[in-house]
């Protein structure tokens, strides 16, 4: 009897731990406010992303992997561009992969606050990936899932 007791304990605490512990939590992204200048022909860098995706009335999003200019490393990122005459608030998240390492990472930027006619990036961390190594990105903005960028 007693050997039950401690069975069932035991199976109620396993359960509740499994119930409890979720997936790793992701690392936080960074806004970066860019006005009415446009993040992919502003930068050395190059960028391939998936086509935008509207978010809300008169607000697109695009998720994009980008390579750096020296071709060491590479970091995702989602795009937003407010045509709205107000401010628009939006959460963000994106998702590295390569083909060679897999997952690098997950990122999540906290709802922050997009300017009128204006475009602000979400940024995860750049990562170290060799040239030989193809990434890409998937991720979301206001909730809405963005699909997934080419190789670069």
């Amino acid at each position: 009897m007693r050997a039950r007791r401690t069975i069932a304990v035991i199976t109620a605490l396993l359960g509740l731990l499994l119930v409890t512990a979720g997936p790793a939590s992701a690392a936080a992204g960074s806004w970066k406010a860019y006005g009415n200048t446009n993040p992919i022909t502003s930068s050395p860098h190059t960028w391939v992303c998936a086509s935008s995706k509207s978010i809300a009335t008169d607000v697109v999003a695009q998720v994009c992997a980008i390579r750096s200019s020296s071709g060491g490393s590479a970091q995702g990122a989602v795009i937003v561009r407010n045509n709205r005459s107000g401010l628009f608030s939006t959460t963000a998240m994106v998702d590295l992969w390569t083909q060679g390492r897999g997952q690098l990472g997950i990122w999540e930027c906290p709802s922050s606050g997009v300017g009128a006619n204006s475009w602000s990036v979400c940024f995860g961390r750049a990562q170290s990936v060799p040239s030989t190594d193809p990434a890409n990105s998937w991720g979301s903005a206001h909730d809405v899932y963005l699909g997934t960028s080419g190789l670069v």
